[in-house]
């Protein structure tokens, strides 16, 4: 039986793959539809993502904006009105005593008794108070002890000097050793000097015990009671005892505009009106003048003196102070609504060509009711904020409003 040999097949290189049927067209339809719809939900969102994002931001400007229009308030303005001037200048005046002065003590210890109170008219070198100066005694006791020691040092040294000389003659002793003797008396005259001036120190010192009016006047205050501790001076821990003033006459200090300063002359008659005596004038006299227009104020200060023999008048008084000025200068007058009132004192707030107020102190003339006088710190040209509010600050930006027909002449 005869074997075959094994049928070995050789694989030919230029032979291709088999190939294996495809999918027809219907069947990859589905994913492509997929995609395309896949990336049209895509498109989709994000168009929609970016359109609320800037009508977000849309929204987010306009109330940016519609918040800092409302941040910058809205203010009404005004400008001053003038009114025909009188030959006769009326002005707000402070009245103050002549002389006023606290009355501190000179030394230290507790206060025995004080004879003036408050109201106490005093004349100069009246007794008010007296201080009990335990410690000023005991000083003054010791130095007067010491200066009998340094009087009986100074007797033997005296004594020892003129004996040691008379041996020198008889050169029974040196040179030096008289030398020695007549210095020793040198400085024991000098140790006597200074004993003495000490003990007149403390006599001094204690002389303060009691305390005396500096001058005629009245007693305003009175700061201690007695056994309060009593501190020398003013200095921060000191406390005054009394203050006296003078109230005869009295002084009255008035701020005069910038445009009757020409008129106020220094010896001219000026009558001062209070509201608490109605019909009563006080006849005073101008004494003196800054002969300076305060910058701030546009005024002059002016003083008057006026008479108070009988002292009605009292220190601390506002008064009106009326000045026969020969002139007719037209008066400045705002609506009474337009004032602040603040620490600073009255203020009126204007308004700049920027929109920016500016705080400007005023000085009052006359109250009219409606409207106020002010005799310094305007000008004509001020655009003067009505009503306005206590937030206002200097230099903060507002807005103008028109107007109306109804207030363009007022």
């Amino acid at each position: 039986m005869s074997v075959q040999p094994p049928v070995t097949f050789e694989r030919n290189e230029t032979q291709s793959p088999p190939e294996y049927p495809r999918p027809s067209g219907p069947e990859r339809a589905p994913a492509s539809h997929a995609k395309l719809l896949v990336g049209a939900v895509l498109l989709v969102l994000i168009t929609a993502g970016v359109v609320t994002f800037l009508n977000r931001k849309s929204e987010s400007d306009a109330l940016a904006k519609e918040t800092d229009a409302i941040a910058i308030p809205t203010v009404a303005v005004v400008q001053p009105q003038t009114e025909p001037g009188n030959d006769e200048l009326v002005l707000p005046g402070n009245l103050q005593a002549y002389i006023e002065s606290p009355i501190f003590a000179r030394t230290n210890g507790y206060l025995l008794q004080w004879y003036k109170d408050i109201g106490s008219k005093v004349q100069k070198g009246e007794l008010l108070a007296a201080i009990d100066t335990p410690e000023v005694d005991q000083e003054l006791s010791q130095a007067r002890a010491t200066r009998e020691q340094i009087k009986a040092a100074l007797a033997m040294a005296k004594i020892s000097a003129d004996r040691w000389a008379n041996l020198r003659k008889t050169d029974s002793v040196s040179q030096q050793e008289a030398d020695q003797q007549s210095s020793g008396y040198e400085q024991a005259q000098a140790n006597m000097a200074a004993a003495d001036a000490n003990v007149r120190r403390l006599e001094q010192l204690e002389s303060f015990k009691n305390v005396y009016a500096p001058f005629s006047g009245v007693l305003t205050r009175r700061n201690v009671d007695p056994g309060a501790l009593i501190n020398s001076g003013a200095q921060a821990n000191g406390r005054e005892l009394f203050d006296i003033a003078r109230v005869d006459p009295l002084r009255v200090y008035v701020s005069v505009p910038q445009a009757y300063a020409p008129n106020i002359k220094v010896g001219m008659k000026a009558n001062v009106t209070l509201q608490e005596f109605p019909g009563q004038k006080f006849v005073g006299t101008v004494v003196r003048t800054a002969d300076a227009i305060d910058m701030a104020t546009r005024t002059l200060n002016t003083e008057v003196d006026v008479p108070n023999k009988d002292g009605k008048l009292l220190p601390g008084s506002l008064g009106q102070v009326h000045f026969a000025t020969g002139t007719s200068v037209p008066r400045i007058t705002i609506p009474v609504n337009a004032m602040l009132f603040r620490a600073q004192g009255p203020q009126v707030a204007v308004v700049d060509k920027d929109s920016k107020v500016h705080l400007r102190p005023i000085s009052i003339g006359r109250d009219f009711g409606a409207t106020l006088e002010i005799v310094g710190g305007l000008d004509m040209s001020d655009q003067i904020i009505i009503n306005p509010s206590d937030s206002l600050e200097e230099g903060q930006q507002v807005h103008v409003a028109k107007p109306s027909t109804g207030e363009a002449g007022s």
